[in-house]
């Protein structure tokens, strides 16, 4: 591993729990490189700006709630010239930091490799599929609906080993470590998915730009996925918007693969 290696996180906010946020924050000052943390406020208050007072973190307060993509997007500008490595994470997941090395020491030793995730867990330690192929509008549907396993098991990969590590489709945005000059490559997330589907669209462009993605399944975290947009209709009108988009914008035809 090289001698010094800066690394950028950013995470977007948005009235979720602080304490889960505040965990997160602890791990990431204990990672062993030299960092900088941002912490992209889309909440209308300031409610947590005053609970990160450190060096190593900058807080960006936006005021209005500008989506996920857009809300990452904002701190590029800031980081391109010194960062190596750009983790976008959110504020509910908790990990060692000793994990941030291995991740590391795999995108030096695969150079055509852009993004690398962990494995993910719930809190009661079962395991989230979030390594996925590339969706169908009939796995979406599926999916939301809980029929077709066979096409939502698919999906996911269930048919292959998911101890072993391998080059997915896509990778979902919870923790997404990129080399940052191909996070750059690709101009961050699009900013037309004000939320879903642009973790999806993003490893589309990474793909497209001739790298991969790689599934480390050899270190976990823990995600508190909540599945919001099947709780909250109004969650569930903008994935509807975002999948919508998605397919537009690729124009991949809407039938099951």
């Amino acid at each position: 591993m090289k001698n010094e290696v800066f690394i950028t996180i950013s995470i977007v906010y948005y009235n979720s729990d602080i304490q889960l946020l505040e965990e997160v924050v602890s791990s990431i000052l204990k990672i062993s490189f030299e960092k900088k943390v941002y912490i992209i406020d889309n909440s209308s208050t300031l409610k947590v700006e005053s609970l990160f007072k450190n060096p190593s973190i900058e807080y960006v307060n936006v005021g209005k709630n500008i989506g996920y993509g857009a809300g990452h997007n904002l701190v590029i500008n800031k980081f391109h010239i010194n960062s190596s490595y750009h983790l976008i994470l959110n504020p509910d997941v908790q990990f060692k930091p000793s994990i941030i090395n291995k991740l590391i020491e795999e995108l030096e030793q695969n150079p055509v490799v852009a993004l690398i995730a962990p494995k993910v867990i719930y809190p009661n330690g079962s395991h989230q599929f979030t390594c996925r192929r590339y969706p169908s509008v009939i796995e979406l549907i599926s999916r939301r609906l809980g029929v077709l396993k066979r096409i939502v098991d698919k999906g996911e990969y269930r048919e292959k080993d998911l101890t072993k590590p391998f080059f997915p489709d896509f990778l979902h945005g919870c923790f997404l470590l990129f080399k940052t000059r191909d996070f750059m490559n690709v101009n961050g997330f699009d900013e037309r998915f004000f939320l879903y589907m642009e973790d999806v669209d993003i490893c589309r462009k990474i793909e497209k730009s001739g790298k991969k993605k790689l599934y480390y399944s050899k270190v976990e975290i823990v995600h508190y996925f909540n599945k919001g947009s099947s709780k909250k209709i109004s969650l569930f009108l903008i994935h509807i918007v975002s999948v919508f988009k998605y397919f537009y914008k690729w124009k991949i035809a809407y039938k099951s693969t």
